[in-house]
C-alpha cells in the first residue's frame, strides 16, 4: 500500500490559536485518516510541525508499505529533507520528533507542494481554527 499523506498546520497570529488538518489516502484515492485538531498556541511553523507528527503517527499504525508526505511549508519540507537547517530553538524538538517517527516508515518521500494542490489539509485546519475562534 502506498499512501499519500497531506497535512497543514495553521496559526491566527503569530504565535496565537493553532490548529491541523491531516488527510490520508491510499495510492487510488480512498481516504484512510482524515482529522483535524486544535493544538492551542502555537506559530504557524510549529503547527506544521504537530501536524506531520500527528499524520505520521496515523501512517505507522496504517502499516504502508510506501508513502508520500506532501507539504505546503516549504520551510519543514527542507528542514526535514536536510536542505535547510534548523535554526529556531522552538522548532528543534519537534523536528527530531517528526525524523524519529519518519525512520519507522520503510520508504517515505516528502514533497513540497503548492497550498492549491493541499486544499483538504487546509480546509481541516482553518474549519478547526473558525470553530475555536467562536468560543
Amino acid at each position: 500500500m502506498h499512501l499519500k499523506i497531506y497535512t497543514d498546520g495553521a496559526s491566527s497570529g503569530n504565535p496565537g490559536p493553532a490548529a491541523i488538518g491531516v488527510s490520508i489516502k491510499d495510492e487510488n484515492g480512498k481516504k484512510l485518516a482524515h482529522f483535524s485538531r486544535y493544538i492551542g498556541i502555537a506559530t504557524n511553523n510549529q503547527a506544521e510541525y504537530r501536524a506531520v507528527i500527528a499524520a505520521l503517527e496515523v501512517a505507522i499504525i496504517l502499516g504502508p508499505a510506501k508513502a508520500t508526505l506532501y507539504l505546503d511549508s516549504e520551510l519543514v519540507a527542507r528542514q526535514l529533507t536536510g536542505v535547510y537547517r534548523i535554526r529556531s530553538p522552538s522548532l528543534k524538538t519537534p523536528a527530531l520528533e517528526a525524523r524519529k517517527l519518519m525512520n519507522r516508515l520503510f520508504h517515505l518521500t516528502i514533497v513540497h507542494i503548492d497550498g492549491s494542490e493541499n486544499k483538504e489539509a487546509h480546509a481541516l485546519a482553518q474549519v478547526t481554527l473558525r470553530r475555536v475562534g467562536r468560543r
